[in-house]
């Protein structure tokens, strides 16, 4: 830790050089209680996932809602990036859970939605969810989200709109790959650790914007909304 390898590096190196073994979930567990107990551990880290920091202290009721549909169960044209209409979600957090956004992604163009959100309730974010689709229906199938408590309302979507909702497996992260890119690309503008309380939707509007205008490689060079607006 010391040198800043992560948990998973030091846990594989272990198993290569055929010393004792140790699983990297086991040093995330105590290097979280070290920093409850004020040590500084976790400053050798990278980011301290906020998973693994619910994970370990406090109980985790994440996907515990009968009747979502896995992302397994979604159709395979999803999977190609070859139709415009797929989506994926999430939420990002600043220091307070009060103050948080939506994050809104579709696959093919990379297209974002951002919307400024007050609490994670999940009537609050649904109702965010809804408004941010309102304007873009039309170009709506499929949404995957995360696994969080604050999406269990999400079949308020399915009866606003003409599309089906799926959910990505808990902490399996990157099978929501495009919408945890572009959070990251979100960070840019929304720090970690400052907080979001004076953020307003036009903020949101206008970091979406700058995002939604930015070439990008994979498309050799278009925008992520001229990709969007292609087909109407």
């Amino acid at each position: 830790l010391s040198l800043d390898w992560s948990p998973e590096q030091i846990s594989n190196a272990l198993k290569t050089r055929e010393s004792f073994t140790m699983s990297h979930e086991t040093m995330y567990k105590h290097i979280l209680q070290d920093k409850k107990n004020g040590g500084k551990l976790y400053k050798h880290l990278r980011i301290m996932p906020k998973l693994r920091r619910k994970r370990y202290n406090s109980k985790d009721s994440r996907g515990v809602l009968r009747g979502k549909r896995h992302i397994s169960e979604r159709p395979a044209i999803v999977e190609t990036r070859s139709e415009l209409g797929h989506w994926e979600g999430d939420t990002i957090m600043g220091p307070s859970r009060y103050d948080s956004v939506l994050t809104l992604v579709e696959r093919k163009s990379g297209f974002v939605i951002i919307k400024k959100l007050k609490n994670q309730k999940s009537d609050h974010v649904a109702h965010a969810a809804i408004r941010a689709i309102k304007r873009h229906a039309q170009k709506f199938k499929t949404i995957t989200l995360d696994n969080g408590t604050e999406f269990h309302r999400y079949k308020k979507l399915e009866e606003a709109f003409d599309l089906k909702v799926y959910f990505a497996a808990p902490y399996h992260s990157w099978e929501r790959g495009t919408n945890e890119n572009t959070n990251g690309l979100i960070r840019q503008y929304l720090p970690r650790r400052v907080s979001m309380k004076d953020v307003d939707q036009n903020r949101c509007n206008w970091i979406a914007h700058r995002l939604n205008s930015r070439p990008r490689k994979r498309h050799e060079f278009k925008t992520p909304l001229e990709v969007y607006c292609e087909d109407g």
